[in-house]
């Protein structure tokens, strides 16, 4: 990935930001972007720094204990999703096993996942950024149109949302008990609730 794809696609996701926070009434400032660094090289994340992005989020324990260290020595105002999040909520007060259950989303923080609420915000958790980029591929850029054999069959191609683990897609809903297109139908019926404040 060249700095030109870099600078494009960060600023076509922060104009994807600002349209959908406009459209829910939000102040587009208010809305933090976590770019998600896994299976991105690290002279791509470096350009996204040098474009102003500084937080980050990854799940590949592997990749991050790669890039990671050296990134943080050269920048140390960068974020890492969910680690510095999780020391905002127990600043702010939050229960311990809703600071679990971030943590434990993320392989790399070595939190295994053991309750129902740490399986399920795994399972919802790369689904919900991928029916993110479902809705913004319809006419009307609108959860309303997106469909569980549409994102299905999205789910299949590379170039579509490549960021997005599908395995952990797949694997989050075995760990729940319960059948992918069945996960994908509650999640995406969740999100079409809310699809207001989402600006979906």
């Amino acid at each position: 990935m060249g700095d030109a794809d870099v600078t494009f696609s960060l600023g076509a996701v922060r104009r994807d930001i600002a349209d959908a926070a406009r459209r829910a009434g939000r102040d587009p400032q208010s809305v933090k972007l976590i770019a998600v660094s896994k299976t991105v090289p690290e002279h791509a994340i470096e350009e996204a720094i040098g474009l102003g992005q500084r937080r980050f989020g990854e799940n590949r324990v592997q990749e991050a204990k790669a890039k990671w260290p050296a990134l943080k020595e050269r920048h140390p105002d960068l974020e890492r999703h969910p680690v510095e999040g999780v020391a905002v909520l127990r600043a702010q007060g939050w229960p311990e096993d809703v600071c679990r259950a971030v943590l434990s989303h993320a392989d790399h923080t070595g939190v295994v996942r053991e309750t129902p609420m740490e399986r399920a915000l795994f399972a919802c958790d790369e689904l919900c950024g991928f029916l993110v980029a479902c809705s913004l591929v319809t006419p009307g850029r609108t959860l309303a149109e997106v469909e569980v054999p549409g994102v299905r069959k999205k789910m299949k191609r590379a170039d579509f949302a490549r960021n997005v683990n599908r395995d952990d897609i797949v694997n989050g809903a075995a760990a729940l008990g319960v059948e992918l297109d069945e996960h994908i139908t509650f999640v995406l019926d969740a999100m079409r609730g809310i699809h207001a404040e989402l600006g979906l």
